[in-house]
């Protein structure tokens, strides 16, 4: 057993079946030792969305189901890499985060949403899990999702 997926089985995490698109582009695109990951939802193991992960969120809005449809969103990005890649532990870093979440008007807490995916990303790859990284308020996300994260990654070959 590689010794990324030993973390994820400590942290009690299955991948799921990595989703297919819906349009016409590629989850996973290799470039020499850069591997780019489309944004993924919040899909859950059964690969719907959770009714909590759905709409907008607002200033009246609590930051921990954001917070977990980070997260869960990340955790659909570690499976497009599992697919491409055959084994994480040939990702040497994370490089950078993109998180895009659904917001009618404000939503201050965008930044500790985001951190569902960044902590899951240190928490895997320990330092080399450490990450630039963008979050986004957005008017819609596909399927009335509230989140959407793709990542960038360093492989070794």
């Amino acid at each position: 057993m590689s010794e990324i997926a030993k973390r994820l089985e400590a942290l009690g995490i299955t991948l799921p079946r990595p989703a297919l698109p819906v349009a016409n582009y590629v989850p996973v695109v290799r470039s020499e030792n850069l591997v780019f990951v489309s944004g993924q939802l919040p899909l859950g193991p059964d690969g719907k969305l959770h009714t909590a992960h759905v709409g907008k969120l607002n200033a009246k809005s609590p930051v921990e189901p954001a917070r977990e449809a980070a997260r869960l969103a990340a955790i659909n990005v570690l499976a497009q890499l599992l697919a491409e890649l055959g084994n994480l532990d040939r990702i040497s870093r994370v490089v950078r985060l993109g998180g895009f979440f659904a917001v009618d008007g404000e939503f201050e807490p965008l930044a500790q949403a985001m951190n569902g995916a960044s902590n899951l990303m240190a928490e895997v790859f320990d330092h080399n899990g450490r990450h630039a990284r963008t979050t986004i308020g957005v008017a819609y996300l596909p399927l009335n999702a509230i989140c959407e994260v793709e990542g960038l990654f360093e492989i070794e070959y």
